[in-house]
């Protein structure tokens, strides 16, 4: 499982796909401008969200 944690206070939380009750698993999506953007998304294909946010920044992650 994806476990997104903030650098700066530690907080840290696990996300699972409402649907399907999957953990969701960490992403990168290329943008048409070549930038890339953190996500995470379903396994099983019900779709994909940006990754957390916690004191104004990405939270990074790890797989447990």
């Amino acid at each position: 499982m994806a476990t997104y944690e903030c650098s700066q206070c530690g907080m840290a939380v696990n996300a699972t796909c409402a649907k399907c009750d999957a953990p969701l698993v960490n992403d990168t999506l290329k943008l048409e401008d070549g930038s890339e953007v953190q996500v995470s998304k379903c396994p099983n294909g019900h779709g994909m969200i940006k990754s957390p946010l916690c004191c104004g920044q990405d939270m990074t992650c790890t797989t447990n």
